[in-house]
């Protein structure tokens, strides 16, 4: 169940860069529109273009952490609330004791045909 929190918080924090995606897009038309205008005001173009500034950085740092994170998933890198790596190492684990059996299968067929 502790997977599907992080998998819920992640999917919680794309949302919400998301919004703020779109809200920066809003700031840049606004500032579109302010500029279309004969005597635009200075202002209002200060804090729209601020606001864009401030969510681009905000939505920038965000995807390099989720980056940084789908990273260590995909490289099996030890990180919080996934049980990838321990998953993978128990599967390998298991292939390993699949190929022994098989391996000390065929030693004791070669060793009941060496005794006949």
């Amino acid at each position: 169940m502790a997977g599907y929190a992080v998998a819920n918080d992640r999917l919680r924090v794309l949302e919400e860069l998301e919004r703020e995606i779109a809200a920066a897009l809003q700031s840049a038309g606004l500032v579109i529109l302010e500029l279309s205008k004969e005597k635009p005001g200075e202002r209002l173009l200060e804090r729209q273009a601020a606001q864009f500034s401030a969510a681009v950085l905000k939505v920038e740092a965000e995807l390099s952490a989720q980056i940084r994170y789908l990273t260590q998933v995909a490289t099996g890198q030890p990180h919080e609330g996934s049980s990838y790596g321990a998953r993978k190492s128990c599967q390998m684990a298991l292939n390993r004791l699949d190929y022994a059996r098989l391996k000390l299968g065929d030693v004791a067929r070669a060793c009941e045909q060496l005794l006949e």
